[in-house]
């Protein structure tokens, strides 16, 4: 009997199973950021979603985009990915419409871990979040993502760089002013709720500041780099 080595096609690209929609931003993408490709470990395919602004997204709840996100979607399905993630926590709010128009596993924001960590954590320890605009993340957002709401939040607004580039989407981020609004950001959340025992930070913009909060903090920090690593973890195990 010869044994066939027998390959199937029906894709465009191959490689990749993850596929990323990204909001329609100009700003800096630094090594780390969820929009620079450097980032991954791993191949993944990007589609940006045009009028999917920062602001649009953020401040105006995504609103009147779900068709073009189900799109997009569709375009990277048709590539050849096997799961979607997005480019921002906020939409948590689309996580139910995108995973039942796309038919295939959706992991559409980074606090979709918190339900998970709190059963990690002891008793007595919560976690918190950290969030680009504390201003805009609603009930409603933290319940899309199964999150109670009385869950602690603290936004970076207060700060003099990170928000104000990201949301008003200018192109020039200072990285070091940046990296302090975060860390101090995650500062207050712990001075304001000392029982947080893990950070979950929503905006994929946070990921290359994650270690200085962990270092000032002491505590666990979870970001949409440390999901989308489980995620594709799932949907191509590795070979041993």
């Amino acid at each position: 009997m010869t044994n066939q080595n027998i390959a199937i096609g029906g894709s465009s690209v191959y490689g990749a199973s993850v596929g990323i929609l990204m909001l329609d931003a100009r700003f800096p993408r630094i090594p780390g950021d969820m929009g620079n490709a450097l980032t991954w470990p791993f191949p993944v395919h990007y589609r940006v979603v045009g009028n999917a602004t920062p602001d649009h997204v953020v401040r105006r709840n995504a609103e009147g985009l779900l068709d073009a996100f189900v799109e997009a979607g569709r375009d990277l399905i048709d590539m050849g990915v096997s799961g979607i993630t997005t480019n921002c926590g906020f939409l948590s709010l689309f996580q139910d419409e995108l995973k039942a128009q796309l038919q295939v596993p959706v992991a559409a924001s980074s606090l979709m871990q918190v339900p998970m960590l709190q059963g990690l954590l002891p008793p007595g320890r919560r976690v918190g979040i950290l969030t680009v605009s504390g201003s805009s993340l609603t009930p409603a957002h933290l319940a899309a993502a199964g999150i109670a709401a009385d869950t602690p939040v603290m936004g970076t607004e207060a700060g003099e760089e990170f928000t104000r580039v990201l949301l008003d989407n200018e192109q020039r981020l200072d990285v070091d002013k940046a990296r302090s609004d975060n860390v101090a950001a995650a500062r207050r959340l712990l001075d304001a709720h000392p029982d947080v025992g893990a950070i979950v930070l929503e905006c994929t913009n946070m990921v290359p500041y994650a270690a200085d909060i962990a270092l000032e903090t002491g505590l666990p920090v979870h970001s949409i780099y440390s999901f989308v690593l489980w995620f594709q973890a799932g949907l191509l195990p590795r070979t041993f």
